[in-house]
């Protein structure tokens, strides 16, 4: 607009204020947006299948990566892409399909507590939207088309905010050498359990245990299994070619 087409139409050379009333197109998509991001998450954990839960809220990142694009912060998009779709909802589907979660309608999925949950998220939305407009009433915040990119991002990250940065990484190791020990456990051994007899002269194993015998069926009354004889001594006197072939372990 030219200096004269503006002092023409508001009295003045400088702009006329912004106002809610007359959105620009970028400020239309973004409410557009928002509404869909709301709506995905409201489905994402009120619905009582678990995998549908996933894909909607795919759809609730995917939908706030659009907003940060449009408010112009390029690297916190590319970040929300990058973790969130592509770390954690994977994450979430393979713990789906490599657990006994159901497919279709889950019984675990009907909680007693929506009705807390609902007030507590109310609650908290208030909170949030009561503080940005305190904070910020109707001014209007311009960014330049620089202001979210990576090169922008990363230079305040490294010069102003290292000493946070860095301390923050410290506590990420820290919370990941934390859960490996936490999941392999100290000198945790498993017993293995023995069953039958040890017979005195069998061979050790490789790992130390002497090998143990199951005690077999006996075989019916006038009969003979194929790997055992019976000797004339024992069937006269009615003893077991075990019993006869060890006394000691009588």
């Amino acid at each position: 607009m030219s200096a004269a087409t503006l002092l023409a139409a508001t009295g003045s050379l400088e702009p006329a204020a912004r106002s809610f009333l007359s959105p620009t197109g970028v400020e239309i998509v973004f409410l557009l947006v928002g509404i869909v991001v709301l709506g995905s998450a409201v489905v994402a954990v009120t619905t009582k299948q678990l995998v549908h839960a996933a894909l909607w809220l795919v759809a609730a990142l995917g939908g706030l990566a659009v907003e940060f694009l449009l408010l112009t912060a390029e690297f916190i998009a590319w970040v929300q892409v990058l973790i969130y779709l592509g770390s954690v909802v994977v994450l979430v589907l393979f713990g789906l399909m490599l657990t006994k979660a159901p497919i279709g309608r889950s019984p675990d999925a009907d909680s007693k507590n929506r009705w807390v949950a609902l007030v507590v998220a109310l609650a908290t939305a208030g909170t949030l939207v009561t503080l940005v407009v305190d904070a910020f009433r109707t001014s209007w915040i311009d960014l330049g088309a620089g202001g979210g990119s990576a090169a922008v991002t990363g230079a305040s990250l490294f010069r102003t905010w290292v000493l946070p940065f860095e301390a923050l990484s410290v506590l990420l190791l820290a919370a990941l050498v934390g859960a490996i020990v936490l999941t392999r456990g100290a000198g945790r051994r498993v017993p293995v359990p023995r069953a039958g007899r040890i017979r005195a002269g069998k061979p050790v194993g490789s790992n130390g245990t002497v090998a143990a015998t199951v005690p077999r069926p006996s075989a019916p009354a006038g009969t003979t299994s194929p790997d055992s004889t019976t000797s004339p001594d024992a069937a006269a006197s009615g003893t077991s070619p075990d019993a006869a072939a060890s006394p000691e372990e009588s």
